[in-house]
């Protein structure tokens, strides 16, 4: 992928179909090789690849930063949840995720109620969804509890009087996000792991003709 010619959009699409289910890069991969982008281009390539590849590391970071933060303000950290969840239900792998593990749980205990659960069927023409199928959480459009937490965690930050240490952390957390996104210099494997999300992207369109 020429990572020079995606544009942010492109990118907060990719992250939102991206499997955050993946375990982090080790640490000595992490912190192994820093270099200066020798021009502007090199930079905007480099750090377009490096937030990609990089991004449960990066999430990691930033909620570490944030805990840290949020040591002298225990409801703050239950806001700083429900903002994180209200976000992570947002990308599809996450909401998919999180929707089976939950029905699966709940079918132990009553399969009647997991039942209800499910999202409602696609209509199929021609052997294929008419539409693509939206992502349901509980039986719910998933948009219901990006308000739900979202909600939540507004009263929590208005109660806890937290949002202004949590700005400090997160632009905290994303500077070092930035600088070190900016001096890594990318591996093989990160260029290999750009190839592979590449054709994944070329294969999921030509599936959708």
């Amino acid at each position: 992928m020429d990572w020079s010619n995606v544009t942010a959009e492109d990118l907060v699409e990719a992250l939102r179909e991206v499997d955050w289910s993946s375990p982090p890069r080790p640490l000595s991969e992490f912190f192994s090789r820093f270099t200066v982008p020798r021009s502007s281009a090199k930079w905007n390539s480099r750090l377009k690849c490096n937030l990609y590849y990089y991004r449960t590391n990066y999430f990691i970071m930033i909620v570490f930063i944030l805990g840290m933060g949020f040591l002298r303000r225990p409801l703050a950290i239950v806001a700083a949840l429900m903002t994180a969840l209200s976000i992570a239900f947002l990308n599809d792998s996450f909401a998919g995720t999180f929707n089976e593990k939950v029905t699966r749980t709940v079918r132990q205990f009553s399969p009647h109620l997991a039942a209800k659960m499910r999202p409602p069927l696609t209509p199929v023409i021609r052997g294929r969804p008419s539409a693509k199928r939206a992502i349901h959480v509980c039986g719910q459009p998933r948009w219901v509890f990006v308000l739900v937490f979202s909600a939540v965690s507004f009263i929590l930050w208005f109660v806890s009087c937290g949002l202004l240490t949590v700005l400090w952390a997160f632009a905290l957390g994303l500077l070092a996000t930035l600088i070190h996104a900016s001096f890594r210099t990318p591996n093989l494997k990160a260029r290999l792991n750009t190839f592979r999300e590449e054709f994944r992207a070329v294969w999921r369109n030509y599936s959708e003709l």
